[in-house]
């Protein structure tokens, strides 16, 4: 639901066609059709964006998020203001953080055999989050050092194998050499930058941190009654999707040596299968 808000959001802000935007919808996070179509009848006031964001963010479960962006943010009285001089991807960005914390707060709340695996899968989250953010704020404003330990390490998730440490180190980090020698005191995720920065095989960090993923996701179905599996169900069906797009994209550009270049679900020939695999064979 948060990437259909900041789709809608950043589509209104940039007058793009309203049936254009509910296509590209994620359909788990849809609400109300009419809410949806009449974002674009709001005018560009500041009480058209306070009539817009009482319309639509309050009432939906990324409302009280937003919310507390709004009031993390600046001592801006509109929230006009905040939408027009913030950008989209740092607001996306601060609701994914909250909404990590949030629910690693609620599955550890719950005890037992689910805060343990899922509270690691979001521990997880947590990081590639502070990684990637990290990552692609080279070049950028967020960059800068004024905005390295304000603006960007607010972005950083409060919870994860990295925090509070880690993310402390990432928030001094000014380009690539220097991210690569934090993560090297993290051997979880040394392995991951090593790939990014030999960018052997074709492979990118992305590709690490969805690697890592489905190996997680699926161990999370060795455990027993707990509620991670359902998490782990969706997560891994979205890969099965990321790896068709893939697929058809390769057969329309007709790339198709580059097709096994995905990540495979509960496949015997996952590199992380193959070394248990040939001692089976023996």
């Amino acid at each position: 639901m948060i990437e259909n808000v900041m789709l809608l959001l950043k589509g209104t802000l940039s007058g793009r066609d309203i049936n254009e935007l509910i296509a590209q919808c994620h359909p788990l996070g849809m609400f109300k059709e009419s809410t949806m179509r009449s974002i674009p009848t709001f005018e560009s006031t500041p009480r058209g964006y306070q009539d817009l964001y009482q319309t639509v963010l309050v009432d939906t479960p990324v409302g009280p998020y937003f919310a507390q962006f709004l009031q993390e943010s600046s001592d801006r009285s509109e929230v006009s203001n905040v939408l027009e001089e913030v950008e989209i991807e740092i607001i996306k960005s601060s609701l994914i953080k909250y909404w990590i914390e949030d629910f690693a707060k609620f599955v550890d709340a719950l005890g037992g055999e689910t805060a343990v695996i899922m509270g690691d899968l979001l521990k997880v989250r947590a990081d590639t989050n502070a990684i990637n953010i990290t990552l692609n704020s080279f070049g950028t404003p967020l960059n800068e050092p004024a905005m390295r330990a304000s603006d960007r390490k607010r972005l950083y998730p409060a919870v994860g194998h990295l925090y509070p440490a880690g993310t402390s180190m990432l928030a001094d980090v000014g380009d690539e050499d220097e991210l690569g020698r934090v993560l090297e005191l993290f051997p979880m995720y040394s392995s991951i930058w090593n790939v990014h920065a030999a960018g052997s095989d074709g492979k990118s960090i992305d590709d690490a941190f969805y690697e890592r993923d489905v190996q997680m996701l699926e161990l999370a179905f060795e455990g027993q009654m707990h509620y991670a599996s359902f998490y782990a169900y969706v997560k891994l069906k979205e890969q099965e999707i990321r790896n068709l797009v893939w697929i058809s994209e390769c057969i329309l550009q007709q790339q198709k040596e580059e097709i096994h270049k995905f990540v495979p679900v509960f496949s015997f020939n996952a590199p992380w299968r193959a070394g248990s695999n040939k001692h089976s064979r023996r």
